[in-house]
């Protein structure tokens, strides 16, 4: 992998995050197109997945600060039932993680024929949130549980994270900016146990892992920088209703593709 190739990668896992129009998704469409599979790589993996964490603790610096000040105090703040609510909505990723890692993997590297009917999947849930009665509501319990359904169903390539768990909390009634950026928080918790856990079962010095480090570098601050600007375009682009335009792109480029997986 070339620094160029990695800048590219690094800038399309930094964006596709935040927007929703699935990272995983266009990783493998880049994986494609490139020929390149970056997935084999685990200290790139794990360097690009650690900049789009970063970038969010730096745009969501206080609530996660208020989060950490409500935890320690001991008390039920409305931070600490904000934590409480992060660690419910984590539940189901992690029930699929243990469970059916192996299922969720087999869908990757394969056919884009996966991928382009997923980013159709992500274009209607777009859509249909957008035109859901606004209300004002907050996370409960109950709501924080479903949205974090919504995340663990969009662990298949081509749906959309943050696309899936912004127009659940939509649906369910929640306001626009609150569930922007609880998106936004709760997918600190599995990104973080994710890498953790592949740091520990992963051997750096076998295989393709055997990158420059400054490859690793360019990554993670591409990642980093370009989930810096899409973190923060995307709170605002929710909470003034813009998500039609995301709904179309999903549209289009899952339709060529599945169209091009059909007759190709």
């Amino acid at each position: 992998m070339s620094h160029i190739e990695a800048l590219l990668l690094g800038i399309l896992q930094g964006l596709t995050e935040f927007l929703p129009v699935s990272s995983s998704g266009h990783l493998e469409i880049a994986n494609h197109l490139l020929g390149i599979n970056a997935e084999t790589n685990l200290a790139f993996t794990t360097a690009v997945h650690a900049g789009t964490v970063f970038s969010t603790i730096v745009v969501l610096r206080r609530e996660i600060w208020g989060i950490i000040k409500g935890v320690v105090s001991f008390k039920m703040t409305p931070e600490t039932q904000l934590f409480l609510r992060l660690l419910v909505s984590a539940v189901p990723i992690l029930i699929v993680g243990l469970l059916l890692k192996d299922q969720v993997e087999a869908l990757f590297g394969g056919s884009l024929l996966v991928v382009g009917l997923m980013l159709i999947l992500t274009a209607i849930l777009l859509t249909v949130s957008h035109y859901a009665p606004q209300q004002n509501k907050d996370v409960s319990i109950l709501r924080a549980l479903i949205i974090g359904i919504g995340q663990a169903l969009a662990v298949m390539p081509g749906l959309s994270r943050s696309g899936t768990t912004i127009s659940t909390g939509l649906m369910l009634g929640v306001k626009r900016e609150n569930v922007a950026k609880f998106s936004f928080l709760m997918v600190i918790i599995p990104i973080v146990g994710a890498t953790f856990l592949e740091v520990l079962n992963g051997d750096f010095g076998s295989g393709d892992n055997s990158l420059p480090w400054s490859v690793v570098a360019v990554g993670f601050f591409s990642a980093f920088l370009s989930g810096l600007l899409a973190c923060k375009a995307m709170i605002r682009l929710v909470s003034r209703s813009h998500m039609l335009w995301f709904a179309l792109y999903c549209l289009v480029v899952g339709g060529a593709i599945t169209i091009y997986n059909l007759i190709g």
